[in-house]
């Protein structure tokens, strides 16, 4: 059995158009999207739908191109961002032979046409095969053929042809092959499940094929040994789950999760003296160690037929038919849609800014498949009597993220909300469809990440006056954090920041953000941490926090945050720590409306004025992060190096193609050029904007080693390097 049992839970809401109840469907995950396609009840289902495990909506992308019928018991394999496609039902007794290829970053469908095998015939058409993708190859097995010459007749013959299909990268297929295997291996059958486990440490990748159909249901785990193509029964222990057919298996881990199915009905005093068995669907999880055995407090109802896919350590079920009819004239399909939660959420990314006023900080963070919602806490950060907090000529800016930590005389401003700009359309704000979660981010869009906090690009002596630096978290008795010697700033400009400074709960959060105002403050002898009550777990909300002190937030202090991630089985571990400040009244707000045009050798940005101007503005500093020269030994990995390129009163500039040549990619996130403005009145730079301009992965290897060979021309420029 599992140490911690895993527990399911009802997706309660969703939106969206949702599919019809069905089964014989397949689904794969891609990141945080469940895709689903085919099945048939009434008829075979065609659409494509796809679920948003984090938004919680259904959606039908608008898909191109060879757009394949409908099918049923099909096979469905998925690769990165593509999905394989491979035989099924589309008519009643006709069976289909047919590869197709979804490409979900552009959902555009496309028929391949693989090469025969040189050792025999390609497979035959089929339905109730496995597909199973290991590394750059996709493995058949199974399934029945229909022999009857007649279309509307059925003579079914079960298959154990196994056959291996080489992937090309990205796009495409080479060929079928029928490896040599040695071992025997399974009989004859179909609706059986096939998964494909990696392995750890010195272990062979293997192939798991378990139970099925062939005249009866069948029982029987089949090891295969991809290395050395070698057919096994691995021993098991604990109790082996019942023969059955039209089940799921999938894994997380180490572990494979088999659900659901068709299984023989238990024996009765009543059915002692009947030779006939009776078969219904049955609820029951069982979970196989591949390495070891381990085999609630609420379950889906019985089912067969339905799908299973995993994202993340989590295992999602849709649809399928339910069985408890004992008439199969009067079975009707599910419509539910449940989850298996099997580990805690991860560590999640730090926190960043959205926005900062003199009274509020708006954060956000990016989401935990695992997590059904987020603790924030913050810590204040005291600053030093006499420390001073007037304005400042320069811009300045706080790095609250390890991933934009910046080196002396670099602007440090964290990577914020992404909002993208196709360049293509204009450089305008594009609409945050759902079709475009999968999409690889090509060159000419560009993400406008707001932020208002200190900025200062030229402080002086090579030195941060704010001396903010991000820090990470270390777990000791409860909320600790811990500071590297060489981030920290100088003695003159130390915060006061005891060991023993407490967290404060901001709150539990369905949402990625928060708009912050104020904190909780425990009573006296109470805990910080509200989640953590000893003894069994229990979910969090906004009642744990009824009857706590609210404690408003200050103007021009500094705020350390971190979130974690929360579900049924407990709370993730927190974050790396992220330090923001809130504003000094009476600066300009930071840049707006930020659009991107691409020339053929420049780039052309402009903005609008901040919407809190408080007061005339009197320019604008524009600053790219740049490749750092090699003999920058003392500075850290990761840390961003920038040079101003522009200084003016308008509201627009032109990068040059030498500037851009000399662009440094930030891979922190999703690889982009980083820009930075911010707007000066008479009190000083106010908080700045950041714009990443997001880059073609796929492209980024050939133009960086062109630019990597390219002269650096830009020393006439280190006047004004931040």
């Amino acid at each position: 059995m599992l140490a911690e049992p895993p527990v399911w839970r009802r997706v309660q809401s969703f939106t969206g158009p949702i599919p019809r109840a069905r089964h014989g469907h397949r689904a794969a995950a891609i990141r945080e999207l469940i895709v689903v396609f085919g099945g048939g009840n009434e008829g075979i289902a065609e659409d494509l739908h796809v679920y948003n495990t984090v938004s919680k909506q259904w959606f039908l992308p608008a898909v191109r191109g060879d757009i394949p019928p409908g099918c049923a018991a099909h096979g469905f394999a998925c690769e990165g961002t593509r999905i394989l496609v491979f035989g099924g039902m589309v008519e009643f007794g006709k069976y289909s032979n047919s590869l197709y290829e979804l490409q979900a970053s552009r959902w555009l469908w496309k028929k391949l046409k693989p090469r025969s095998p040189k050792n025999g015939l390609p497979p035959c058409p089929r339905i109730g095969h496995s597909f199973s993708l290991h590394g750059s190859k996709c493995y058949l097995f199974g399934g029945l053929a229909n022999d009857s010459e007649d279309p509307n007749g059925n003579v079914p013959r079960y298959l154990d042809d196994f056959y291996e299909l080489e992937l090309q990268t990205q796009s495409g297929v080479k060929g079928w092959s029928i490896p040599e295997t040695k071992g025997g291996g399974p009989s004859p059958r179909e609706s059986h499940t096939c998964v494909a486990y990696g392995g750890k440490g010195s272990t062979s990748p293997k192939l798991y094929i378990f139970g099925g159909m062939c005249g009866k249901r069948l029982a029987d785990l089949w090891q295969l040994d991809i290395e050395t193509m070698t057919w096994s029964l691995p021993q098991t222990t604990g109790p082996c789950p019942l023969p059955r057919s039209l089940h799921s298996s999938n894994v997380i881990g180490n572990q494979m999760f088999v659900f659901g199915g068709w299984v023989p009905v238990e024996e009765t005093e009543a059915r002692q003296n009947t030779s006939e068995v009776e078969w219904i669907c049955t609820n029951s999880l069982s979970v196989l160690h591949l390495g070891e055995e381990e085999g609630s407090r609420r379950w889906p109802k019985p089912r067969a037929g339905h799908c299973a896919a995993t994202s993340g350590t989590r295992l999602y079920i849709w649809s399928g038919r339910d069985g408890y009819q004992k008439s199969w004239n009067f079975q009707v399909c599910c419509k539910d849609l449940w989850y298996l939660e099997t580990e805690k959420p991860s560590i999640p990314a730090p926190v960043f800014l959205v926005k900062s006023t003199v009274s509020m900080v708006h954060v956000a963070w990016r989401p935990i498949p695992a997590a059904e919602c987020y603790l924030l806490q913050l810590q204040s950060v005291t600053p030093s009597p006499g420390l001073p907090t007037g304005a400042s000529d320069s811009p300045t800016m706080q790095a609250p993220s390890v991933s934009d930590e910046i080196v002396e005389e670099h602007p440090q401003l964290s990577v914020q909300t992404t909002r993208e700009i196709d360049g293509a359309c204009g450089g305008e704000e594009s609409s945050s469809s759902q079709e475009r979660l999968v999409s690889e981010g090509a060159v000419g869009e560009a993400a406008e990440e707001l932020s208002r906090g200190d900025f200062n690009p030229e402080s002086k002596n090579g030195q941060n006056s704010d001396g903010v630096r991000p820090v990470d978290v270390n777990k000791h008795n409860g909320a600790f954090w811990q500071q590297e010697q060489d981030s920290l700033p100088s003695p003159s400009q130390q915060s006061e920041i005891s060991e023993e400074s407490a967290w404060f709960d901001v709150g539990v959060f369905k949402t990625l953000f928060a708009e912050i105002t104020h904190y909780y403050v425990p009573s006296e002898g109470e805990s910080t941490n509200q989640t953590s009550n000893g003894g069994k777990w229990k979910m969090p909300g906004p009642h744990s926090f009824e009857g706590r002190e609210k404690q408003e937030l200050a103007s021009g202090i500094c705020y350390r945050f971190r979130v974690a991630g929360l579900n049924s089985l407990g709370q993730g571990d927190f974050s790396p720590v992220s330090e923001f400040k809130t504003c000094q009244p009476g600066f300009p707000g930071a840049p707006s409306a930020v659009k991107i045009t691409k020339a053929s050798d420049s780039v052309h940005i402009t903005w609008e004025s901040p919407t809190s101007l408080s007061g005339k503005i009197q320019e604008y500093s524009m600053y790219l992060a740049v490749r750092k020269s090699r003999g920058s030994s003392a500075e850290k990995p990761g840390e961003l190096a920038f040079i101003r390129i522009y200084r003016g009163t308008k509201t627009s500039c032109t990068v040059s193609a030498v500037h851009l040549s000399n662009a440094h990619i930030d891979c922190s996130a999703r690889p982009a050029v980083v820009f930075r403005i911010a707007a000066k009145n008479e009190q000083g730079y106010g908080p700045a904007t950041q714009i990443r301009w997001l880059q073609d992965a796929s492209k980024l290897k050939s133009s960086t080693s062109q630019a990597e060979t390219s002269p650096t021309n830009i020393e006439a420029d280190t006047t004004d390097s931040l």
